[in-house]
């Protein structure tokens, strides 16, 4: 390595270290966390940044027997750890628990700007190697820990969705949906794949979840944006930052839903059988905008990314702007706070946590990158009418906290939430490696 490059690599090394360091003291929020939550969240004058505000926990794992705190009358405690990466969860219907082992596929190229992203990635710890595979998790006698456990599937890539459907498994990686033979209790898969669709993949935002249509012929699979607001150019936007609708039978697909800039988690509301989604919004308009929100995804409605947000207001930061559209954004149902990073999602009709949580909606939040002070890192809880909508001036309910230590480090980060066959909600956390489960109190087994 000549001298003048290896100057060069310090002199980024040093520079980018500087501004990370900077960037972390600043506090970008000005409002209180509740005002940008719930079905009128105060949407305040955008304070742009140049340079976005960097305020990432870092991630240390749970020490000693440290574990996250449930809700009073609830309980925690681990479900199946040693895991690598578990991002994203589905129940099978002898009870069998399958887990998506997976990560961000490798960030190349990009310059300074690269550089800069991968070293954030990895205080975040999302910098590692996807593992690439699913996991089955047998738990036969409901005693709340899986007896037996078997790697299912391998040799994917950066796989995220996962649905079986008759005799086949449907999984979501970053840039196709594939398909597999599959009978229910079986625990390994041997069978090579058949393409059913490629999907748009690279950029940001690599996770491709899926739900199947009520007929089981297609199926809805969540696609976020490339980028932030179509800064890359919105030609590489194309079927991105939309929820699309596959025929499975053919491959093909239409857009269900657009203007979703990161839908990820999403579910059919028990009560009206309505689909449901939770979006990540855009960043660097400050710590208070725009707020990350759960909505119901209607067919054909456009969500605003990237011309405008919560329903209309423009974005002054997209070139050529399109007020035109602003009348056509539809707004979404409910706030869930500003850079909560909301990605799992369950409603809770087969939960048995209790009344208090016999009629709404899980959100497992990610936690925020950068906001000061950080929001998300939790499970929240948000209470639901018998009209099938949340709850009018409902605030969410924590249900699982802790995952931040005193000194604001992650001990874990929660993703995917979903009941297990006992009616516990199981949270995928991908910092602790673990799956944590949290029950009703009376209901936790006696050697517990």
């Amino acid at each position: 390595m000549s001298r003048r490059l290896l100057i060069f690599i310090l002199i980024v090394i040093v520079v980018a270290a500087a501004a990370v360091a900077l960037l972390s003291r600043r506090d970008n929020a000005q409002l209180a966390f509740d005002a940008v939550v719930g079905q009128r969240p105060t949407i305040s004058p955008p304070r742009n940044e140049m340079i976005p505000t960097v305020n990432i926990a870092k991630p240390i794992g749970w020490q000693g027997g440290a574990r996250p705190v449930a809700a009073a009358g609830l309980t925690v405690s681990e479900y199946a750890g040693d895991l690598d990466h578990p991002r994203w969860m589905t129940l099978l219907p002898n009870g069998d628990v399958l887990v998506a082992e997976t990560n961000s596929p490798p960030r190349t190229g990009g310059g300074v700007t690269g550089f800069v992203m991968n070293l954030l990635l990895g205080r975040a710890g999302a910098a590692s190697t996807s593992a690439n595979r699913i996991t089955l998790l047998r738990d036969a006698d409901g005693d709340g820990r899986p007896e037996a456990r078997s790697v299912l599937l391998t040799g994917l890539n950066s796989p995220f969705g996962m649905a079986v459907i008759g005799d086949r498994l449907f999984v979501a990686n970053t840039d196709a949906i594939v398909a597999y033979p599959f009978k229910v209790g079986q625990t390994k898969i041997t069978a090579k794949p058949q393409k059913i669709a490629s999907l748009p993949g690279g950029g940001n935002h690599w996770t491709r979840n899926l739900i199947p249509a009520p007929d089981g012929k297609s199926l809805f699979v969540a696609v976020g944006s490339a980028s932030n607001i179509g800064e890359k150019g919105m030609e590489l936007e194309t079927h991105r930052a939309n929820i699309l609708q596959v025929d499975i039978a053919s491959g093909r697909y239409n857009i269900f839903a657009s203007g979703l800039r990161n839908p990820v988690g999403l579910a059919y509301e028990p009560k009206t059988g309505a689909l449901w989604t939770v979006v990540n919004e855009r960043d660097m308009m400050g710590g208070d905008l725009s707020p990350d929100y759960l909505t119901r995804v209607e067919f054909a409605a456009f969500y605003g990314w990237p011309y405008t947000y919560w329903g209309g207001y423009l974005d002054r930061r997209v070139q050529p702007e399109r007020p035109d559209l602003q009348e056509y954004a539809k707004r979404p149902d409910y706030a869930l706070g500003a850079h909560v990073a909301a990605l799992g999602l369950a409603f809770a009709g087969d939960a048995k946590l209790g009344p208090r949580f016999a009629n709404g909606a899980f959100v497992g939040e990610h936690g925020s990158w950068n906001r000061k002070p950080p929001s998300g890192y939790k499970v929240v809880y948000i209470p639901f009418g018998e009209d099938g909508f949340p709850v009018k001036g409902a605030k969410p309910v924590d249900l699982l906290t802790g995952f931040l230590d005193a000194s604001g480090r992650a001990q874990g980060r929660p993703v995917g939430v979903i009941t297990d066959k006992t009616g516990a909600l199981l949270v995928a956390d991908d910092v602790g490696n673990r799956i944590w489960r949290v029950s009703a109190a009376e209901a936790q087994p006696a050697a517990q």
